[in-house]
């Protein structure tokens, strides 16, 4: 006899997805993440954070956080983001992410954080200074996306074994509380073309806010001379531009480069090389340099004017966590039924 399939997830398709506010946002994250953002807002119901929780794993300077999360806000507005359409809300004004993520943390296996690849990355040699929160990241990320039950969470790929280790969580949750489909199994959004950008002076490494080289990296606040300055200094090669994209690999600047005009463009890799062959870098690079201050200028503008007007930024994340909570607090309630927590 075979065992019945547990019933299926049953309630709203959601998205949830956040940004942790630190450092600034630069192409990387406009072109992986903020773009997704603005798309998905018109086809699934949307909730995107700023994830301020999650930037406390590492110190951080408590008078820098708010202003930090409000550049995040700011750049979530400047890209797109309507807050007529998606929730924008900080996390930390959702307690109940922090209380989900305490059930989830006796539902995960140890085990099962061992096997959690980030942390030994960022944890290096030296784990056993690093804190515990930074270790449980993971399921504090699981409890951000359930507590709103999302049902897909836009990934890159450094991210996919949370994901997975959140469907781990809710499957275990749902099983041992005998809540068959109580939470959905989320599915990831993943990267498409142009999604993973690399460092202007390094094609083998990801763009990065905490690379320590501000030429590294094109930020959204950036105006058009530094934009201009650059993409004129990026890393390149010498040799000229080829037909065909196979015939980049190994050229991993040049392939960078590429990836990233054609996603500022929406035009395919293959493309821009069909139009750029056999040119060196000292023709393609200003083309860029016009793109990246055409596409990128105006949300720097849009950024700068939004932090001019902090109280207006507050109003959008106060009625984001009205609305958030709104959702969260009444799926908290029905998780501390489940687990059998006193209700007075």
């Amino acid at each position: 006899m075979t065992e019945a399939t547990p019933p299926a997830f049953a309630g709203p398709r959601r998205v949830l997805s956040g940004v942790q506010p630190s450092g600034d946002l630069h192409l990387g994250n406009y072109l992986g993440a903020l773009v997704k953002f603005t798309r998905l807002q018109h086809e699934i119901e949307t909730f995107i954070f700023v994830a301020d929780l999650h930037a406390i794993t590492a110190w951080q300077d408590p008078a820098k956080l708010k202003t930090q999360v409000r550049e995040i806000a700011a750049a979530y507005l400047a890209t797109g983001l309507d807050p007529k359409i998606a929730t924008i809300f900080p996390q930390s004004a959702v307690p109940e992410h922090a209380e989900l993520a305490w059930v989830f943390n006796c539902v995960a296996r140890l085990g099962w954080l061992d096997r959690m690849t980030q942390f030994k990355d960022k944890a290096g040699k030296h784990k056993e200074r690093e804190s515990v929160g930074l270790y449980t990241y993971p399921v504090l990320q699981a409890a951000d996306i359930l507590i709103y039950k999302a049902t897909h969470v836009p990934v890159g790929e450094d991210q996919r074994q949370h994901l997975e280790l959140t469907r781990d969580i809710a499957a275990k949750f749902n099983h041992d509380f005998a809540v068959p489909g109580h939470f959905p199994l989320p599915e990831a959004l993943t990267e498409g073309p142009g999604a993973r950008i690399m460092s202007l002076r390094d094609g083998t490494a990801k763009m990065s806010k905490s690379d320590p080289s501000d030429y590294s990296r094109i930020n959204l606040t950036d105006d058009a001379d530094a934009i201009n300055q650059k993409v004129r200094k990026a890393r390149t090669d010498p040799e000229p531009l080829p037909e065909l994209l196979v015939d980049l690999k190994g050229r991993t600047e040049a392939e960078n480069l590429i990836g990233i005009y054609a996603a500022l463009a929406g035009r395919t890799a293959q493309d821009v090389l069909t139009e750029f062959a056999g040119q060196g870098f000292g023709a393609f690079k200003p083309k860029l340099a016009d793109l990246a201050v055409s596409v990128m200028g105006p949300i720097g503008d849009e950024m700068r004017r939004y932090l001019a007007d902090p109280a207006e930024i507050d109003r959008v994340l106060t009625e984001g966590a009205e609305r958030a909570r709104a959702v969260a607090a009444p799926n908290m309630a029905e998780v501390r039924r489940i687990v059998g927590f006193w209700a007075g």
